[in-house]
């Protein structure tokens, strides 16, 4: 009889967690997160930084030599292949995420279009890298969305430049397709999500009748997602074709309540984190009761969420690397979930982000401050650092 993966599951492990990590690298994690865990630092970083990088002063090599280097595989696919190889050593699987955001200009998005498309030729053929992702903020302009999620009518021209970020979005889901690389839209803010559901869909439509390949992401600090997720597998079951699902927390909390209560309507966010933690859980036992008919990624650095699922796997007789089930962490964090998940034999992959340092400022200092804002979670990391450093008499 197998034993219970609430047994054998160990993420205390460190000796696993950092077998790929040296010396170095380890005591250069230790003092990112000491200066993360700092709230003050992490307030006036950005504008510093910003403002270093506009008076030219030679800040990029800073930035690059520590918190992109722990948060990020490279400037460019090729310079990713190092962190690829060292995830695999793991048989952690990457995800490369282009990671360049805010830009608003036609030929950035074709570029942004083109480089996604260049991330699931890199993954064909390659099972280290078994998922590819994109944000449709990447390839359109957030205003124009924002326009169409408010039923706002486009004129001429807006309705041309809708039909060009959708045709980019198709074009990336076929070539996905015909490589046969599955692929992850990401969820944005709610006032420009339904578009992006509704593209979702239309891409799940054409491309996961045969197989799962396109995923829509849903952020279960959303008090309305779970029932979503539940209504678009019966859209799924009615139309016929496989629900791809990722499910994580959530990324723009206090953006969403801060806008909620500027505008006077109501938070679209759970009023509690165990609400959330409860919708979160109750989407993984949603999915595996239905697992022929959804694929899921459970994106989470939720130690007992990561334990449910293992249960749940095991409590139904379904193997730890069904195809239909994946893991998935941030490079650079919660190393401790993916590299003992996959000791395992679950299948686990990370969020590997890259790009031009200066264009990914805003996903760094995102990840600067989440780690800051969810409880614990600095001091979690840092505890798991010195546990291993200690193990190792450094």
């Amino acid at each position: 009889m197998e034993i219970s993966p609430r047994k054998r599951l160990n993420f205390e492990n460190t000796e696993i967690a950092f077998r790929n990590k040296s010396n170095a690298d380890l005591n250069s994690a230790y003092w990112l997160f000491k200066a993360i865990g700092s709230n003050f630092l992490t307030q006036i970083g950005p504008p510093i930084t910003i403002f270093f990088l506009k008076a030219g002063l030679p800040i990029k090599s800073i930035i690059k030599a520590t918190i992109f280097k722990q948060f990020c595989g490279g400037e460019t696919i090729a310079e990713c292949e190092h962190t690829i190889g060292q995830l695999a050593l793991g048989r952690v699987g990457t995800i490369l995420d282009y990671s360049v955001e805010g830009e608003e200009e036609e030929e950035v998005f074709d570029f942004t279009c083109e480089e996604i498309i260049r991330t699931i030729e890199r993954a064909a053929g390659d099972p280290r890298i078994p998922i590819t992702v994109f944000k449709i903020t990447g390839i359109g302009r957030f205003a124009l969305l924002e326009k169409l999620d408010a039923k706002q009518e486009l004129n001429v021209a807006e309705t041309a430049e809708f039909e060009k970020v959708r045709a980019r979005c198709e074009k990336i889901c076929r070539r996905a397709y015909d490589k046969n690389v599955p692929i992850m839209i990401d969820a944005e803010e709610t006032w420009i999500q339904k578009t992006i559901d509704e593209l979702a869909l239309d891409m799940m439509r054409l491309f996961n009748r045969e197989k799962l390949l396109v995923y829509n992401t849903y952020q279960m600090y959303r008090h309305d997602k779970l029932a979503d997720m539940k209504a678009d597998h019966l859209i799924a079951k009615e139309t016929g074709f496989i629900l791809g699902v990722k499910m994580v927390r959530g990324a723009y909390m206090e953006k969403e309540r801060k806008r909620a209560l500027e505008m006077g309507y109501p938070s679209p966010i759970q009023p509690d984190k165990a609400a959330s933690d409860a919708d979160y859980n109750e989407s993984l036992r949603y999915c595996v009761a239905n697992i022929e008919e959804i694929g899921f990624v459970c994106g989470t650095h939720n130690e007992e969420s990561c334990r449910i699922l293992a249960q749940l796997l095991d409590d139904n007789s379904i193997s730890h690397n069904h195809p239909h089930v994946y893991f998935a962490q941030l490079l650079g964090m919660s190393d401790n979930l993916s590299f003992n998940l996959s000791d395992s034999n679950y299948n686990v992959a990370k969020y590997v982000p890259y790009g031009p340092v200066k264009a990914v400022l805003p996903y760094l200092f995102r990840r600067a401050q989440e780690n800051t804002s969810v409880a614990g979670q600095t001091s979690r990391e840092l505890s798991l650092i010195e546990k291993e450093k200690k193990r190792r008499k450094l």
